[in-house]
């Protein structure tokens, strides 16, 4: 069973519709300004304390023109981020560690998003329904926010916070057949 370093409604789903076993424990970690999203993904994990069982900890950002666009705080600046993002390609990033006692693997995936343009009535209409909170680049693609995307470049499931791509191939290589894969 993999002990999941982090509290995501999110990647809980995707590690559920993917059958891994897992159980999640609140990382003990505080994100340092400046850091990036593979060394924070790594500090989750490595706040956990596994025991034999490897410890997965994965955090994700939003870069445009790399810039980062993080969670917006309100109303205001989610429709403002949002009118950034309409009509041209992001970049969603993600850092993933996987780590036992004996090991340590570091990797990064990075999806390339591209929203159509929006209209003023979509922004507001988007905004109003608030599944902006809380979510970086002020939009969840597996829900309402998937009507504003033209087309994804990469792992869908990245986008929603898990790039279940490298997770697999990850666990196929390193566990065989123990997660069903490989």
């Amino acid at each position: 069973m993999i002990l999941l370093a982090s509290t995501s409604p999110q990647r809980r789903a995707i590690l559920a519709q993917l059958g891994v076993a897992f159980e999640v424990v609140a990382p003990d970690y505080h994100e340092a300004p400046g850091t990036d999203p593979l060394e924070r993904a790594a500090g989750k994990a490595r706040s956990v304390d596994g025991g034999e069982r490897p410890v997965l900890g994965v955090d994700t950002e939003v870069l445009l023109d790399g810039e980062l666009l993080g969670k917006a705080a309100t109303a205001t600046e989610a429709e403002a981020m949002l009118e950034l993002l309409a009509g041209r390609t992001h970049e969603v990033v993600s850092g993933l560690c996987l780590r036992t006692p004996e090991w340590e693997e570091l990797h990064t995936a990075t999806t390339l998003v591209t929203f159509r343009p929006l209209a003023r009535r979509d922004l507001t209409c988007y905004v109003r329904a608030g599944e902006w909170e809380g979510r970086a680049g002020a939009y969840a693609i597996q829900g309402l926010g998937a009507s504003l995307v033209e087309r994804i470049e990469g792992d869908f499931l990245n986008v929603v916070g898990l790039p279940a791509a490298l997770l697999v191939g990850l666990l196929a290589r390193r566990f065989a057949g123990v997660y069903g894969f490989g």
